[in-house]
């Protein structure tokens, strides 16, 4: 396992974390949007275990590659998700911000 794979994986999930945190938190940053994009409140505790359990799998995806690995499909797919739920709510200047987060998921998929 490559050190640039291992700094990847960690940026990924740490990113996660932050992310996870930001809306269990109500973070301003976090809310508006999602109230904006018509996203349930019902929703975001699930939304922020999902990105939870996304940043833990990846780190353990460390020790065990085939969690690291389904951990880093769902992330991508739900930062997918994210970018279309904003380019469905027409906030088009939103959607680098779950591409962002996406990108180092992604990266943490490649070969070590």
């Amino acid at each position: 396992m490559s050190t640039t794979y291992t700094v990847v994986t960690v940026l990924g999930a740490v990113m996660a974390g932050f992310s996870s945190g930001s809306i269990v938190a109500r973070a301003k940053f976090v809310v508006e949007p999602l109230t904006q994009y018509g996203v349930p409140r019902s929703w975001w505790p699930f939304l922020g275990a999902a990105k939870v359990a996304g940043a833990v799998g990846l780190l353990v995806g460390l020790a065990v590659p085939v969690i690291g690995t389904l951990a880093g499909i769902g992330l991508v797919l739900y930062f997918l998700g994210a970018a279309i739920t904003c380019a469905r709510a027409r906030a088009y200047g939103h959607i680098p911000f779950p591409l962002v987060y996406l990108a180092p998921a992604l990266a943490s998929l490649l070969p070590a």
